[in-house]
Order: C-alpha cells, then structure tokens, then sequence
C-alpha cells in the first residue's frame, strides 16, 4: 500500500485513531474530532460501562483489564477530552478512598504496601486528566522513593526486596513522568527529569529487550506488539514513548527499529498479536488481523526518527 492508501485506511478507524493520525502523521491538531471521542466509538462505549459508584469492573484494581485503573488508562490512550468530568469525578473518589500509609494508591496487604509499577501508571492518567497538584504529591514522593541504584524501577522494590530495575515498571513509571511533566506540574519536577534520565540509560543499556551482560533477548514477549499494552513492557510500546518524549535517536535502538520494520506486513501494515488474557469490556480490534493501533504507532516512531 502507498502512504496514501495507508492514511485513508487509518481515517476509516475508530475517532480516536482519527483524531492521532491527524496529529502526529498529518501534523494537524483537530480538538472538535478529540471531543467526539466522548459521544463515539471506543470512548463513549468505555464511558457507558463505569457504575453509579464511579468504578468499572468490581473496584479500583478488579478484575483485569475491566478495572477502573485498567479502563482509566485505556480512555487516556484514546485520547479522550482531558477535561472529562464523568472520568474527573471517578478520580477525586480514587484519591480520596484508595491513598495508602505510603502515600500510593492502591495499598496491599497487611503491611499496606503500594505497587511502584501501578502508581507509575495512575500518575500517566492523573496527570493527563489534571488531578490537582496537591493529590500527586505523596504519588511523587512515593515513586521517588522507590528508585533503584541501577537507574530504573522495579515493582518489587519495596515487598520482595528487587535488586534490579525491571522494564516493565521502568516504562510506566516513565509515561507517568512525561505527562507531569507535560501538563505542566512542577513539585520535585528536577528530581523526577533525572529519574527520567537515569531510566532512559537503563532501557537503553538493554538495547530495549537485551541482557546487558549477555545480548540475549531477555524476554520474547517483549517483541510481540500487544494493544492494549496494560502493565506490559514491549518494544514498540517503549519506542512510542521516547517518540512521544522527543528522545534523540541512540544507535541502541538499531536492534529495535529493525525489529519494528521486520513486523510490516506486504501491505506495509502492521498486525495484532494475541492478547494479554483477562476479561475486557469489548474488543476494538481481533487478533492475527491488520492493527491500526499497531500501524498507527509504528509509523509515528518510523516519523519521529526518521526512518523511511
């Protein structure tokens, strides 16, 4: 297909699709296509699934991926208005009832233990939707406090006493930084850019998905382009985030561009593996078929750094 005909395919997808492709392949902002993602499509069928209580699923974190943490996440991935009032109301409750001793949310066990690798997460959409300043900083506080030696995070840190930064939590973490940081909150704001540097050299040093003693893949799935990602780490997922961060180009993502463009199709399309097990509200596309999530994301990284 030419880049023509692949741009028309992916207008043909949901208004959310739309609403990125004209922003980041065509370079054209169009706010009134972002507010129908609330009356739409996959937006508007998220929406329609959050109970009187102001939860999805059973609560916060139950049961996955139909959660209000999971669906949260999801609506922030649309794009969805940042100023949605129904998805606002569902945070202040979240902040209200769900903050731990530790100053995270989501506290577990007997000893009230926050998970590093979820309030990276719950930072990446509160941040997007603008929970007031004050609300994130005991999250702040609580992340920074879990930063491993070796420069990135690790979700085990604080319950089984990780010594080694994990891809996984690294990445989430970082996408929770990037949008403080790009919605324009300031506390510990220095702190958490040499986190986010630190956690870049970590990644990198991993060649994205390499043992940094050995050069071996250090997990296959990390090569296999899931939609929607949840908690997982994968190489194209990591590479739209550097894309999204404005990251200059570093030869230590040679190994995964040449992994993302050995994954285009003949038609220059990329496909959708099988997903990550757990219930869902609906699908937005099948397994095994042509992804424009994946093409999508594809080809603003192909664009950020260059690459034909």
């Amino acid at each position: 297909m030419t880049h023509k005909e692949i741009i028309t395919w992916l207008l043909e997808g949901d208004v959310s699709i739309q609403y990125q492709v004209y922003r980041d392949l065509l370079d054209t902002d169009k706010p009134r296509l972002q507010k129908k993602i609330e009356t739409t499509g996959w937006g508007f069928q998220f929406l329609k699934c959050r109970h009187e209580n102001g939860h999805w699923g059973k609560s916060f974190y139950q049961p996955k991926w139909i959660s209000t943490h999971y669906t949260l996440l999801d609506l922030k991935n649309l794009n969805i208005s940042q100023n949605n009032k129904t998805i606002r109301e569902t945070l202040r409750i979240i902040f209200e009832k769900e903050k731990g001793p530790d100053g995270g949310i989501l506290p577990i066990g007997s000893v009230q233990k926050s998970d590093v690798c979820v309030n990276g997460m719950v930072l990446n959409y509160s941040a997007y939707f603008k929970v007031a300043e004050e609300q994130l900083q005991s999250v702040v506080d609580f992340l920074l406090k879990e930063k491993m030696k070796d420069g990135g995070f690790n979700c085990n840190s604080n319950g089984r006493g990780a010594i080694h930064s994990s891809l996984h939590t690294t990445l989430s973490v970082l996408e929770g930084i990037l949008e403080y940081e790009r919605n324009g909150y300031k506390y510990r704001l220095d702190e958490l850019k040499r986190a986010r540097n630190t956690s870049h050299e970590f990644i990198l040093l991993h060649k994205l998905f390499r043992s940094d003693k050995t050069g071996e893949i250090i997990n296959s799935n990390f090569l296999k382009f899931y939609y929607p990602g949840r908690w997982y780490y994968d190489v194209l997922k990591a590479m739209d985030y550097f894309q999204l961060a404005h990251v200059l180009y570093d030869k230590r993502m040679d190994d995964a561009i040449d992994l993302i463009l050995g994954k285009r199709n003949k038609q220059d399309l990329w496909k959708l593996p099988s997903k990550h097990p757990g219930k869902i509200h609906f699908e937005m596309e099948q397994a095994g078929q042509a992804s424009r999530w994946n093409t999508l994301r594809a080809l603003r990284v192909l664009k950020h750094f260059s690459i034909p």
